[in-house]
This record gives C-alpha cells, structure tokens and sequence, in this order.
C-alpha cells in the first residue's frame, strides 16, 4: 500500500516536471491553437476526473442516508466552488494570454504572477489526488487501487501540458532555461505538499470523506469553468479546444472505468 501511496502523490508532479522539461529542447512558445487544445484537453480531463474520481465516490458513500444522500455532495461541492473563489479573489495570478492581472494589487513580474496562477490552478488537482488517497488509505469510502491510479495519470497527463504552457513563456520573457524549467516545476509543488498532507491526516477525514471528495471535485469544476474554458475558447478555430475537451473527457472515462 505504501508503494501505490508514493506513486499516487508522486505520479501527477512528474508529469508537470516533465512538461516543464519541454524548454530544454523547444525554442519557440507554443501558438495559440495548440495551447487552446492543451487547455481544452486539460479540462477535459479535470471534468470527467471529477465525477467519475471524485464526486461518484462521494455519493456512493453516502447512500445509508437514503433520499437525503445528496446532501454530503451538494455541500461539498459548494464549498469547494467557494473556497476556490476565495483563492481567485485574494492571491495575485495573471492568466495565460491576459493582461491584466487578477486578485490584489501586486507590483510581482509577470512570470511570477502567471506562475502563481498555474499554482492556483493546480491547488484543486492535489486536493483531489490527496483525498482520494486518503479515502483508500481508510477504506472509508469505496475507492480502487486502480481507481486511484486512475486518478493520478490522469492528472499527470494533463499535467504535462500545463508544465510546457509556463515553462516555455518563462523562457520566452527572458529566463534561462534552467530558471524556467524550475519555474514550471515549482508551479506544481503544491500538488504532492497538499496530497502527502491529506494522506498523513487520513484518519482524521473519515467522517467527511463524502464532504471532502465533493470539496475536491468542486474546486476543480471552478478552475475549469472560470480559466480554463475561456481560455480554450479564446479566439478563431476554438472547435480545437471543445475536440481536445471530449478527449481528455474519454480518455480519464477510460483510465478511471478501465482501471477502477
């Protein structure tokens, strides 16, 4: 178990090192309609991740409470959307291909700030990694080892992407490689801190594992709705990212039923 512990929390943060590993060898910053099928992929996947992975669970586990079963979800998921809406309105982020920044004021470059918004953007995805483990770490809640797995390739390979979209930029303004490669890897950390954190207090969640999963899953669906969709929508030819989107869709379906 502590094998499939380790690869779950480590697997989605390879995949963002991986992607940021992209500016050793790409000169040039990825054009509009490949990063509109990136994000649209992503989203894809952060959608389907999020009822198959996250909010199915979470109803499943609160079946004893008959008609009322919903309840645990529909408050998570509130929660989840609000806390999210939280972070949007108090950390300074600038959104790729935006500009002007969002939240506070900050005098922060602009690197910084478009780093701090992938950050932002990834805080959801190791929410989700971390209570989905948590979740099969207690048994409280019916959850796979494939299930989990599932779970984190698909974050990893969404992740990958999202490490090229700010490693290259990084280099493009005028970092050195090495300096934007860390910059993608560091824009995930938050991934593998927030998962590992939720695991050690796995037995601390079990009563509100249903709460915490639809928590995950509505943090995810506001990051895709207010980011990610606009972004993959932006501009001429956007049938590109809504084809990415049903990509990523079937593709987390098929990870998650094929290896749950």
């Amino acid at each position: 178990m502590g094998g499939v512990i380790a690869s779950g929390i480590a697997i989605p943060f390879l995949g963002t090192a991986l992607g940021s590993f992209c500016v050793f060898f790409t000169r040039r910053e990825l054009k509009g309609g490949v990063q509109r099928a990136l994000t649209g992929f992503a989203a894809g996947v952060m959608v389907a991740a999020s009822f198959f992975s996250l909010l199915l669970p979470a109803l499943e586990a609160s079946a004893d409470l008959g008609r009322w079963a919903f309840l645990p979800s529909v408050a998570g998921f509130s929660f989840g959307m609000l806390f999210l809406l939280l972070l949007d309105r108090v950390i300074p982020h600038l959104h790729m291909n935006a500009e002007k920044a969002e939240g506070p004021h900050c005098r922060a470059k602009k690197t910084t700030m478009m780093v701090l918004a992938v950050t932002l953007h990834n805080i959801p995805e190791g929410l989700a990694v971390g209570v989905v483990l948590a979740g099969l770490v207690s048994g409280s809640v019916e959850i796979s080892v494939g299930g989990a797995l599932a779970l984190a390739i698909g974050i990893a390979i969404q992740n990958f992407p999202e490490g090229a979209i700010i490693s290259l930029p990084l280099h493009a303004e005028g970092k050195n490689k090495g300096s934007a490669f860390l910059g993608g890897v560091l824009s995930g950390a938050v991934e593998p801190i927030g998962a590992g954190l939720a695991v050690l207090f796995a037995s601390f969640f079990v009563p509100a594992m249903p709460y915490l999963l639809a928590f995950a899953a509505g943090a995810m669906i506001y990051v895709v709705v207010e980011e990610l969709i606009p972004e993959m929508a932006a501009g001429e030819h956007s049938n590109i990212g809504v084809i990415s989107f049903a990509v990523g869709f079937v593709l987390m379906t098929a990870l998650d039923v094929a290896l749950g």
